[in-house]
């Protein structure tokens, strides 16, 4: 006998089945448009710009320069820090201020701590003289706990290992690397030889034992071994093309995507052989800035700053950035998503670390 489902019930379904109008299908990328004190939200699975977050409307002025971008691994909460306005804010889902810390002098990079509250703050690399210390904020009251000392300038990079237990940070001006242990405080200094590297960004691989980071001046991407943390040491380098700035390492531990800045190009880097595997050029890389990988690896995605014209945009804005969209697989340019002026960092559901989700 045949059997026949009521016509509300298969309305119902589909109905259940349906993306609520607003909603993201997916997580959503955030990048800071430090040229124009805006913030784009990017839906990553439809590739596509849902929400510019304008700051001047906010109440902040048009040099709020919002610079680098984290948010939590359930999403629920997202930071910017504003390099102009010397603040850290936190947004909620709905893009809404929620948070801030004022008067933290010049905030640049952040690291969220896995398993606690917290989140380290560095300073901004356009900073001429900032304190030589990092801010250790309560993300969940957004008070600054601590600031600890780093012994050197312009602290910049920096990370937080995945189980918690020690954080990096490292100096522009010289060669010089610190560890802390996040539980007793005890810090570690590394000192490198040779030229100034001018560290840019730290990536770290999903079982701790391996930083990486990419020499400025250098172009050169550092390997350091991280077992003996807080200590450091340096066991590889590798060329790669001028300025090398935010790498991002997959889930698996296997591969480093590095953006090099002037030289609008994306390094592929096999980490087991330390050696380039292949180097994406084309439409939409100009200036690349930071990188993040989708939830399920499949996607790159570059800020680009383009601030030397080197793309030409097709929108209103004549002095827009880029979002350029990568095929992990083939490594070709699937997507080119324009966004604000001078686009810098990026971020998404678990910051940097590669698989996003938790």
């Amino acid at each position: 006998m045949r059997r026949f489902v009521p016509l509300l019930s298969v309305v119902l379904m589909l109905f259940a089945a349906a993306p609520v109008m607003g909603q993201s299908a997916g997580p959503n990328l955030y990048v800071c448009n430090q040229g124009e004190a805006t913030i784009s939200v990017i839906e990553m699975d439809s590739q596509s710009v849902v929400e510019t977050v304008d700051l001047k409307a906010r109440g902040f002025s048009p040099n709020a320069k919002p610079h680098h971008v984290l948010a939590e691994p359930n999403g629920e909460h997202w930071y910017v820090t504003l390099i102009g306005e010397n603040t850290i804010l936190k947004f909620n889902q709905e893009n809404e201020i929620v948070g801030r810390i004022t008067e933290f002098e010049v905030p640049g990079l952040m690291a969220l701590h896995p398993t606690k509250p917290q989140l380290l703050v560095g300073r901004s690399m356009s900073a001429v003289n900032p304190p030589q210390s990092i801010g250790v904020i309560n993300r969940d009251e957004m008070a600054v706990e601590n600031e600890v000392d780093t012994f050197f300038p312009r602290p910049h990079p920096i990370a937080v290992r995945g189980d918690g237990g020690f954080g990096f940070v490292a100096s522009l001006a010289t060669n010089q690397l610190m560890g802390m242990n996040l539980e007793t405080n005890e810090t570690g200094l590394t000192r490198l030889g040779g030229d100034t590297q001018t560290l840019v960004q730290f990536a770290m691989t999903p079982d701790g034992n391996t930083l990486i980071a990419g020499g400025q001046r250098t172009g050169q991407l550092l390997f350091f071994d991280a077992r003996k943390a807080p200590a450091l040491s340096v066991t590889d380098t590798l060329q790669v093309e001028q300025q090398p700035w935010h790498p991002v390492i997959t889930s698996d531990g296997q591969t480093a995507y590095v953006p090099n800045k002037t030289s609008h190009s994306i390094s592929v880097v096999d980490l087991e052989s330390r050696s380039v595997t292949t180097t994406i050029e084309g439409e939409g890389l100009a200036q690349p800035h930071g990188t993040v990988l989708s939830p399920d690896g499949q996607y790159l995605f570059v800020s680009n700053n383009n601030r030397k014209g080197t793309y030409t945009p097709t929108g209103d804005n004549p002095d827009a950035g880029t979002v350029t969209v990568i095929d992990t697989e083939t490594h070709e340019i699937v997507k080119v998503l324009e966004v604000g002026t001078y686009p810098s960092g990026i971020g998404t559901v678990g910051g940097q670390r590669a698989g996003g989700l938790e």
